[in-house]
């Protein structure tokens, strides 16, 4: 389908417009759509994590966002290669730069978040000189499962959202027997999981302009002004005991 298609707000025949919100930052200081990075777990042709992905970013294009989804399918693993040499790498890294917030949706395997899930996290650093390609966006978690529902993968995305600096909605999103879940074209039935996903991504957009004009003040840190300064301390002495 291309992308203008995919995007289509006809094209939500889930979401009770009625009662949807087209712009849901209205009056909270909007300028720009948010701008929003969604990452999915899993590599399978018919892939659920991606379909939920892929629902989100329609209902954020709703929501006025703009999106952005990762494709992992050619990313190495960590410490494969050198990291600074792989396109996908550089892709994923130049995506959550860009980005003012996040989605994560991981399939449950084994009780967690699966290695391409994974992967994916592991590829973005703290810190890429000057610049941090996660710190102080938001996030917003989600996975799908096999069987019964569980917040295990979630779970573990807030842990690793925390580690990486970044803000979680207090919202997720879980669904249960995911493959029940779409239809034959991959679109998810009308349901409360489908609900939930409105929820999480109305909400996400809400805190990500929210946060917008508090961005650099609310990951301002001592300990790292406290670093800063010292290298310059350290690299003024240098210069001035070379001219002496």
């Amino acid at each position: 389908m291309p992308l203008r298609e995919l995007f289509d707000p006809d094209l939500l025949p889930a979401l009770d417009l009625h009662y949807a919100q087209r712009r849901p930052a209205a009056g909270l200081g909007s300028g720009e759509p948010p701008r929003i990075l969604l990452l999915y777990g899993s590599l399978r042709e018919r892939s659920f994590s991606r379909l939920a992905v892929e629902e989100a970013a329609r209902l954020l294009r709703f929501f006025g966002a703009d999106t952005r989804i990762f494709d992992p399918s050619t990313l190495p693993l960590p410490d494969q290669i050198s990291n600074d040499d792989h396109p996908a790498v550089r892709e994923l890294r130049e995506l959550s730069l860009w980005s003012e917030g996040q989605v994560w949706c991981s399939p449950e395997r084994h009780g967690a978040i699966t290695a391409v899930m994974k992967a994916q996290i592991d590829h973005l650093p703290l810190s890429i000189g000057a610049l941090r390609p996660t710190q102080g966006r938001t996030l917003a978690v989600m996975q799908v499962s096999g069987g019964s529902q569980s917040f295990n993968a979630v779970n573990t995305l807030r842990l690793l959202g925390r580690w990486m600096r970044m803000f979680t909605i207090p919202n997720q999103s879980s669904v249960a027997m995911a493959w029940k879940e779409f239809d034959e074209q991959g679109r998810m039935k009308p349901s409360a999981y489908y609900e939930r996903i409105v929820d999480v991504m109305e909400e996400l957009v809400r805190f990500t302009v929210l946060l917008r004009p508090h961005a650099a003040s609310l990951v301002d840190r001592y300990s790292e002004r406290r670093e800063v300064g010292l290298k310059a301390d350290a690299t003024a002495a240098l210069a001035k005991a070379a001219t002496v």
